[in-house]
């Protein structure tokens, strides 16, 4: 792995901002920055994940792949959080595959480091554990989204979900990109982008997203994102 190793200790993660001095001390030495380029495939579908990404400016969609060769975006994975779970316990895999959707920073934690932190116990694995439990409940939310919701509903918990991983109002996103993560036909994507200038809740064009009224989008939301935003509330840290 071609990267820095972090030092000092400036994670810019939520997740590994809540550890302890000891633990920050222990992983220091092993924690190597690393770029995420648009459109890398972090691991594949069963395929073994040769690291844990701890992201820190990258933005990461988690997508499910069906017989057809369709897939689905089932979670989306940003500063606060992490990816590579299946590296825990001996799982080693997961039936996902994770790819870049953001270009951006990340930490990465060597498969041995992070089963070795997590079987210790400590914060490190409270920290897992709660994040994996949030995890979950977006994946289940989205599952719920995806069947009983408009695509302008969906667009709009998308948009807030990506904003909260970002950081930033502006992203760089084509409508067919958006459209492959919703499951969703590319018209569709289309109508409820147009609906959603013309009430001044966004702003798009040539590939580029700005949300204008964010206040508005969450009124023109779903209830999905606040049950998710609820849970990363509750149980994680403030990025």
């Amino acid at each position: 792995m071609e990267a820095n190793v972090i030092a000092p200790w400036k994670a810019r993660n939520g997740l590994l901002e809540t550890l302890s001095q000891e633990e920050c001390d222990r992983l220091r030495d092993s924690l190597q920055v690393v770029e995420l380029p648009l459109g890398k495939v972090l691991y594949e579908a069963h395929a073994p994940h040769p690291c844990m990404y701890f992201l820190r400016t990258a933005v990461v969609s988690l997508m499910y792949a069906s017989e057809n060769g369709s897939s689905t975006e089932i979670a989306m994975v940003g500063r606060e959080g992490l990816v590579g779970t299946g590296v825990l316990a001996g799982c080693q895999s997961t039936p996902c595959s994770a790819v870049v959707q953001c270009a951006g920073e990340a930490l990465a934690l060597r498969p041995d480091v992070a089963d070795r932190e997590f079987r210790k116990g400590g914060q490190f694995q409270y920290m897992a554990v709660r994040y994996m439990h949030v995890l979950l409940a977006q994946m289940a939310q989205t599952a719920v989204c995806n069947r009983h919701h408009s695509v302008e509903k969906q667009l709009c918990r998308w948009l807030l979900l990506a904003n909260d991983r970002l950081g930033t109002d502006e992203m760089q996103l084509t409508q067919e990109a958006i459209a492959t993560r919703l499951g969703v036909r590319r018209e569709g994507v289309t109508e409820a982008a147009r609906r959603l200038q013309e009430l001044g809740l966004i702003r798009y064009a040539r590939g580029r997203i700005r949300i204008e009224d964010r206040d508005a989008l969450e009124r023109q939301s779903c209830e999905c994102y606040a049950v998710v935003r609820r849970e990363y509330d509750r149980l994680l840290p403030p990025v």
